[in-house]
């Protein structure tokens, strides 16, 4: 598993896209097994070589930045490739109504926080990128979050047999849900660990 997209790695823009559709059936289909829903609105995308790959290219398409853009884009979305011991996962709070979004998010501050994984006996808890404030000073959250999920060798291992039970669990006082990974998405997210 790759842990870093570099320059050598960024396809020619004409030849990307030319490639575009077709990249985006694959990559949709690897999705797939790498989100998984807690809760009415809380989702969690597990980030991986091949999203962020997908994701630095379609940023280069869309904003057409040629080669000085290429870096920004790469110092951007690299830290968001697992390393070998954790999973790396975009958190979103998906509501669809403005108004409502905007209530919903003024009570749930700090939910970073609260999110965690457990498997075999174990919590591993999530730590939230730290580059901007997430949480303002009312106490309102953003509806996006980065976490990281630092695994030890023991969890890696729990994590990682066939069938284990892994459950992502969020227990924010005004948002309290859990929900079991599916055995194909458990299976997938153990491929991110060396």
């Amino acid at each position: 598993m790759k842990h870093e997209i570099s320059r050598s790695d960024i396809l020619p823009m004409d030849r990307y896209a030319a490639e575009r559709k077709e990249r985006y059936r694959a990559i949709s289909a690897v999705k797939q097994n790498r989100r998984v829903e807690v809760g009415p609105f809380a989702t969690l995308y597990f980030e991986n070589y091949d999203t962020m790959w997908f994701q630095v290219h379609e940023m280069l398409h869309i904003e057409r930045g040629g080669e000085e853009q290429i870096a920004g884009e790469l110092e951007a979305y690299n830290p968001l490739i697992p390393q070998g011991a954790e999973l790396i996962a975009t958190f979103m709070i998906e509501i669809s109504d403005p108004d409502r979004r905007n209530r919903v998010l003024a009570t749930l501050g700090g939910i970073e926080d609260t999110i965690a994984i457990r498997t075999g006996g174990q919590t591993i808890r999530a730590m939230a990128e730290t580059d901007l404030e997430r949480t303002d000073e009312t106490g309102r959250t953003s509806s996006v979050h980065f976490l990281h999920f630092a695994f030890s060798p023991a969890q890696i291992d729990a994590f990682g047999a066939p069938g284990a039970e892994v459950v992502i669990s969020i227990s924010h006082p005004n948002y309290r849900h859990m929900a079991v990974l599916p055995e194909a998405v458990r299976a997938a997210l153990a491929e991110d660990f060396d």
